[in-house]
């Protein structure tokens, strides 16, 4: 049986994901990335290789993608967090032809074909007010934890809008909301509310066809999920591993380069060696 691997060295957290020859995931991990990224992705990967079963010298070839992927100093190779969530999110819903990926610093908006190959994408402006920096300004803000945030917000009841589209200022925002009155849960509606908004016109940019997948690290968040399906009046693709469509994406690419290599020459190569 052959192994092959996938490391998604994020801003914020490292995932990494080890499959078989048949495609089922048999390892994962996910980790803060922390200040030493090449440390991050050693770990992730090690922690892959624990939740598998199997050894380091059993996985054949591996693929670093993320803003840190270049840091993946053991791996075999490179390839972009675009392609691997377009390659990831086909292979976990096959009928996707639209993906949202949102991360710690950007939301990429990608269109993909039926094979998962990359038809267009475009990503947000150099301002993070459509990705989880931005909820982790409101939490800070609120003095509220991550993991409670997408519940706290489903309790809304008249939510305020947002109107800052700058990371910098949603703290001061947030606290003004409060100042005045308003209840927490209708704040950070609106703060899920406003990253929606313009991660579906980041998604209106390169076409909306159904079926949107979302990946990344923000699919954990229930209110988050629920703020882009009122926003885009459809469900979303969205599952347990969501998270770690990047790296699973990564593997797929691995282990097709695994396969490559058993396919028998063809007979004009041959007939060209001798």
């Amino acid at each position: 049986m052959a192994y092959a691997a996938g490391v998604d060295v994020g801003s914020t957290q490292t995932k990494a994901i080890v499959i078989d020859e048949e495609f089922n995931i048999v390892g994962r991990a996910l980790i803060d990335t922390g200040a030493n990224v090449i440390m991050a992705a050693e770990s992730a990967f090690a922690k892959a290789l624990e939740d598998s079963g199997i050894s380091d010298e059993e996985v054949e070839y591996v693929i670093g993608t993320g803003y840190g992927r270049y840091r993946v100093t053991f791996g075999n190779d490179q390839i972009t967090e675009i392609s691997c969530h377009g390659r990831g999110a086909v292979h976990m819903f096959p009928t996707t032809r639209t993906v949202i990926d949102m991360g710690g610093q950007d939301t990429k908006a990608i269109k993909v074909s039926a094979d998962g190959e990359i038809v267009d994408f475009c990503m947000n402006d150099k301002c993070a007010a459509g990705t989880g920096r931005f909820l982790g300004a409101a939490a800070r803000a609120l003095d509220i934890s991550l993991d409670d945030l997408g519940k706290t917000a489903l309790r809304y009841n008249k939510p305020v809008k947002i109107s800052t589209t700058c990371t910098v200022f949603a703290e001061s925002e947030v606290l003004s909301w409060l100042g005045k009155g308003k209840k927490i849960e209708d704040i950070l509606w609106g703060v899920h509310y406003s990253i929606a908004s313009r991660s579906v016109g980041l998604l209106r940019r390169v076409g909306v066809e159904s079926e949107v997948t979302f990946t990344g690290g923000v699919t954990r968040n229930v209110a988050m999920v629920k703020a882009i399906e009122d926003r885009l009046e459809s469900k979303i693709n969205v599952s347990e591993d969501s998270h770690y469509i990047g790296a699973l994406g990564a593997s797929l690419f691995a282990m097709d380069h695994i396969l490559s290599l058993r396919k028998p020459a063809s007979k004009e190569s041959l007939e060209v060696q001798s």
